[in-house]
């Protein structure tokens, strides 16, 4: 009796436990039919039309490019555009035909057109007609029966606030090429650009994005009856670069006009807080395409607006290069600080007479006079003491030419000869040859990017690298970089006594760049004036000190100036290149200058140098104006 109880009540209990579960299960379920059925019918009524769903990638929202503050300089502007699906068409080209009676197209855009239909999967949608207005978009929905797998959807294009100011180091975008929409679908996608240059290319696969999509109802004539979901995708990341706006359009606005480039690099962290090259260009007529009569404009510019003077401009250096000759000739022992040459206004080698500027000679002077008067014939004797591979050595531990990893794609490296090259040539190498290399003249080639890492080089006693870029995926980085840039390996009484010789250049009345020194109080500028000859005088020319200022705008010398600031505790340096600007000192010097001013009084906005960073035989702290 008691054994039939107890298998009574384990029953009971078993029965109840297996109710529970059924009760809990078929609960559930119910409230799932009722969430279908009831809640969500509208939704699943139509995603059960299986041949009325249409999802289609889009393209994802271009990063932003800004600057250092967080200015934007390249962007992203949204308008409307008139899409086409070709897999809701049984007819593709009777719609385009019609689309094309309805809205004129441009040759331009019937051959774009044209070429994605034969080119493009037949799921991805075509750009038919980009910034459409409220007229447009309406006489396209009037249409619509007419027009299957026709849309309107919100596009975006890239804009520039800069604009010209800024189009060089910045770059443009532009519509992929077939080879690489094959290569990568999402290029396909319409509203899809790829960088070309300058940051827009370093930073091309960073500022894409990852592609979003959209599902919408398409009722039975192809046409869009309402947009069911949307997933935008994952816009590029923002890339903040290093550039200051302030100095940027400083740059710009003093050389404009002429042709030309100016550069500005903290000289401690690196950073290139300004690269202009004029004359500009409209990056923005990249994204949609430039005009026949602008395109041609360009090409017949004979100041070639489309070239980045800056990172690619490669010239001559003239007497900025003489920094460089002094260093390799006191690092090699060639010469001393208290060495002295004299210049009696030319040096007689061979049958050939090379003059100095000033006909009437410097007299007996040190290299740090030679460099303050920017003296000829003294660096055409120290040319010949160092010799030309010793030059060459030099030039490439400043960072004058070679590789530097700035970001940017495409930079030259500039150029300096050696003996080896001559031979590898088969040029006959003469000491004439060494002779005008000493001034700046003859092979060498440099860009102003690498005349400004000299500077900074020179300046600090620091193998400074340049650098664009400060953040990728964030519009803001923490300051307290690492910068711990390894020694040039220099003795820096050799460096103080070119430097010194770069300060006399300005703040001495018989310094070639005096009449640019800085007007701040208590602050120094410390630089050197350079022109290079783009056109070969006669010896009867250079003998009768003939005036370059006669001479056709083409011929006339490039300008050029170099400097650093403050002299006690360098923190910036700058290079600057007129084309044909005849005089650095003159057209030049005072760019810098301005430049300078600029960096050294809106430095409350940006970081102070890393304490206990040491540039030769000073701590690097900012010098303020008393």
């Amino acid at each position: 009796m008691r054994r039939e109880t107890k298998r009574r009540s384990i029953f009971t209990r078993r029965a109840l436990l297996v109710g529970a579960a059924q009760t809990v299960a078929f609960g559930a379920m119910g409230a799932n039919l009722y969430r279908l059925q009831v809640r969500e019918h509208g939704r699943f009524a139509t995603l059960a039309k299986q041949n009325s769903i249409n999802d289609r990638l889009i393209a994802p929202e271009r990063g932003l490019i800004t600057d250092r503050y967080g200015v934007v300089l390249a962007g992203n502007r949204q308008h409307w555009r008139a899409l086409f699906m070709m897999t809701q068409a049984h007819d593709p080209q009777a719609v385009i035909d019609r689309f094309a009676a309805l809205m004129a197209l441009s040759p331009a855009e019937r051959a774009r057109i044209a070429r994605d239909l034969a080119g493009k999967p037949r799921y991805v949608p075509i750009l038919l007609k980009d910034d459409l207005d409220w007229s447009d978009m309406a006489r396209i929905e009037v249409r619509a029966v007419d027009l299957p797998g026709v849309f309107v959807d919100v596009g975006a294009s890239r804009t520039y606030p800069l604009g010209p100011q800024a189009s060089h180091v910045i770059g443009f975008v532009g519509r992929p090429t077939q080879a690489q929409a094959q290569r990568d679908p999402m290029l396909a996608l319409p509203g899809m650009r790829v960088g070309r240059t300058g940051i827009e290319g370093a930073h091309d696969h960073a500022l894409r994005g990852t592609p979003g999509i959209v599902q919408t109802e398409v009722n039975v004539h192809g046409s869009v009856v309402r947009e069911i979901d949307r997933d935008n995708g994952k816009p590029g990341a923002v890339v903040q670069t290093a550039l200051d706006t302030g100095l940027q359009t400083l740059a710009a606005t003093r050389l404009a006009g002429q042709a030309g480039a100016a550069i500005v690099i903290d000289a401690v962290a690196g950073e290139v807080l300004a690269m202009a090259s004029t004359p500009g260009f409209d990056p923005g007529l990249f994204d949609t395409g430039v005009p026949a009569a602008t395109w041609a404009n360009w090409m017949h510019d004979p100041r070639r607006p489309l070239t980045n003077r800056a990172a690619n401009g490669l010239y001559a250096p003239g007497s900025t290069f003489k920094p460089c000759v002094a260093i390799a000739a006191l690092h090699s022992g060639a010469i001393t600080a208290h060495t002295k040459f004299t210049c009696p206004g030319y040096l007689k080698l061979g049958d050939h007479t090379f003059y100095c500027w000033q006909h009437s000679g410097h007299g007996t002077i040190n290299v740090v006079t030679a460099i303050q008067q920017s003296c000829d014939v003294f660096f055409y004797h120290t040319a010949l003491a160092v010799g030309i591979d010793r030059i060459a050595a030099m030039g490439r531990r400043l960072g004058l030419v070679g590789p530097l990893d700035i970001g940017m794609p495409g930079a030259s490296t500039g150029f300096l000869p050696t003996h080896q090259w001559a031979r590898r040539r088969k040029l006959v190498w003469t000491k004439g040859n060494t002779v005008i290399q000493g001034i700046g003249q003859g092979f060498t080639q440099v860009t102003p990017l690498g005349l400004a890492t000299m500077v900074a080089r020179i300046s600090t006693g620091r193998a400074v690298q340049p650098r664009l870029t400060r953040a990728i995926g964030t519009v803001h980085q923490a300051d307290g970089l690492d910068y711990g840039w390894p020694s040039l390996g220099l003795q820096d009484r050799h460096l103080e006594t070119v430097r010194e010789g770069m300060t006399e250049v300005v703040n001495t009345p018989l310094g070639t760049g005096y009449a640019s020194r800085l007007t701040l109080p208590g602050v120094r500028m410390a630089g050197k004036t350079g022109t290079a000859q783009v056109h070969d005088l006669s010896q009867a020319q250079e003998k009768a000190n003939y005036n370059d200022a006669n001479l056709p705008w083409k011929y006339l010398p490039n300008a050029f100036f170099i400097a650093f600031a403050p002299v006690t505790a360098p923190r910036y340096a700058v290079s600057v290149v007129v084309e044909h600007g005849n005089e650095g000192a003159a057209a030049s010097a005072p760019i810098a200058r301005d430049l300078i001013t600029l960096a050294l009084t809106s430095t409350a906005q940006r970081p102070a140098a890393k304490p206990g960073f040491v540039a030769g035989s000073q701590t690097v702290a900012m010098e303020t104006a008393s």
